[in-house]
């Protein structure tokens, strides 16, 4: 049997009331709230934040469901593999709750244990040796009490990638949209301008009459269109986003492009606060082209606590010595 001491050298969680040179529990408090369908409790231990990559063509989005498949499904099921905790217990919290078919680079997530970690290395192999080879754990670090994957986040990024071109690259073609129609960037990036600032985007979003939006006042800082060669990416940065806006925003900027509509279109339609509005001009764009970047947060929140391990971003193997001989 392994002794206490040899379980902490090997990098495994370590329970406090079994380690005395452990801290005890943190307290990490989170808000009695909704977020999404899962309740978020108040709960005693230690939280970790997780940055995920992911390409999002065979899942059902990001938020949990037995069927189909979903990435939080998998992420808990990797994390109840390696930790040995019910999923109950992980409270797991995504920054951003992507939809079907859309991909991610900097997905943000919490969950929480019982137990800390001396090293983080070996559970964040475990985690990609358990993950569809799909979904990856590009980081993992240990986090104040304070941090919240969904609610401490201060700016998203999301990129969408359009190809545009006579036929579609077969390489791109579950990361980016295909139009054959020849866009002019010039007029794109005239209308992207308009993005910018505070504006109610209730017109960009995507929910039935019966339902209301909380906020659908956002704070745009950037909004670019990068070319290179056939590719155009759109890149969007800003306080929040509302369901689908992105997507809605490209849709009529591709309109534009085709030099359907002016691009002084966008002021008019955002004034009007109506999705009806942007209806009689755009349909959504598809998902493959909308990728989640960066999920930027307050610097105090990414602070490691005392005691705690240093993050983890995987690790590189090497060998010793060669075994095969030279002739």
């Amino acid at each position: 049997m392994m002794s206490s001491t040899s379980v902490l050298a090997a990098g495994l969680p370590c329970h406090p009331n079994l380690n005395a040179t452990l801290s005890s529990p943190t307290p990490t408090n989170t808000s009695n709230s909704k977020d999404g369908d899962n309740l978020v409790m108040k709960v005693d231990g230690f939280k970790w934040r997780l940055v995920i990559a992911y390409d999002g063509t065979r899942y059902a989005g990001w938020q949990y469901q037995s069927s189909p498949p979903t990435i939080q499904r998998y992420v808990e099921k990797a994390l109840m593999v390696a930790t040995q905790l019910e999923r109950k217990d992980l409270h797991l919290v995504g920054a951003s709750r992507t939809d079907k078919g859309v991909h991610a680079w900097g997905q943000v997530a919490h969950f929480i244990t019982p137990f800390n970690y001396d090293r983080i290395e070996r559970i964040h192999a475990a985690l990609n040796g358990t993950l569809p080879e799909d979904i990856r754990v590009r980081e993992i670090s240990p986090v104040v009490p304070e941090f919240h994957a969904r609610f401490s986040a201060q700016r998203k990024v999301y990129h969408y990638r359009i190809y545009n071109d006579t036929f579609m690259d077969p390489f791109q073609r579950h990361n980016a949209y295909h139009s054959a129609h020849k866009l002019n960037p010039a007029v794109m990036r005239e209308a992207a301008k308009y993005f910018i600032g505070k504006h109610d985007f209730s017109a960009f979003v995507n929910v039935s009459q019966k339902e209301r939006v909380r906020d659908p006042v956002k704070d745009i800082f950037r909004c670019d269109l990068v070319q290179k060669g056939a590719l155009l990416q759109l890149e969007v940065e800003g306080s929040g986003f509302l369901y689908r806006q992105v997507r809605n925003m490209v849709a009529l900027l591709l309109q534009i492009g085709r030099e359907a509509v002016p691009p002084d279109i966008v002021p008019k339609i955002l004034a009007t606060r109506d999705r009806r509005q942007l209806a009689k001009y755009a349909l959504l764009a598809p998902p493959q082209g909308l990728c989640l970047m960066t999920v930027k947060y307050n610097e105090d929140h990414l602070q490691l606590p005392s005691g705690s391990p240093n993050t983890s971003f995987g690790r590189h193997y090497t060998i010793n010595s060669c075994k095969v001989p030279f002739y």
